[in-house]
């Protein structure tokens, strides 16, 4: 029978909170600003035809302590007719994610890839409520494959640095 010092060495026990994997977790979310606009309030409404919808993305990410990032979606939304502007909206939301012994690496794609992942589909019902609230059928977006723009992004970039700076 082994003995217990020769269990404990293969299995490499560590003490409790000494944990030396990766870590990820979200420690909060929320609405960090949020605009409405009805212009052409109460006439909008008497419109005929459908407004034509423009939705812009943008994500960032910044480091708000030692182990602690943020990492924000920005949503616009506008929806124009001949008529004029429907509706416009603004949402910026974020999320806190706590990291501890995380590659360097694999930082920036969680960042840029995954977090927005996960907080998408509670920003697509922020919107979706204020665009309702507003008065017209609320505008559910497609799920967005964040992983995929990020390596489009990434390969982007990749063949961008390697041309030439600048031409004479």
């Amino acid at each position: 029978m082994a003995d217990e010092a020769d269990i404990n060495s293969t299995i490499n026990v560590q003490p409790n909170g000494a944990d030396a994997g990766p870590q990820i977790a979200l420690i909060s979310q929320y609405v960090k600003d949020l605009s409405f606009e009805n212009p052409n309030a109460p006439a909008v409404y008497q419109w005929p035809d459908q407004p034509q919808i423009d939705v812009q993305f943008n994500i960032g990410a910044d480091k708000v302590g030692e182990e602690v990032l943020e990492v924000s979606l920005r949503i616009d939304v506008k929806a124009v007719a001949p008529q004029g502007t429907a509706f416009a909206v603004e949402l910026l939301y974020a999320a806190i994610f706590g990291m501890r012994n995380v590659p360097e690496d694999q930082v920036q794609p969680f960042m840029l890839a995954e977090a927005p992942r996960l907080i998408f589909p509670f920003a697509r019902r922020v919107l979706a409520d204020a665009i309702r609230d507003g008065g017209f059928p609320p505008l559910l977006l497609d799920p967005i494959d964040f992983g995929s723009l990020y390596m489009q992004q990434a390969q982007q970039m990749q063949a961008t640095a390697g041309e030439p700076a600048g031409h004479a």
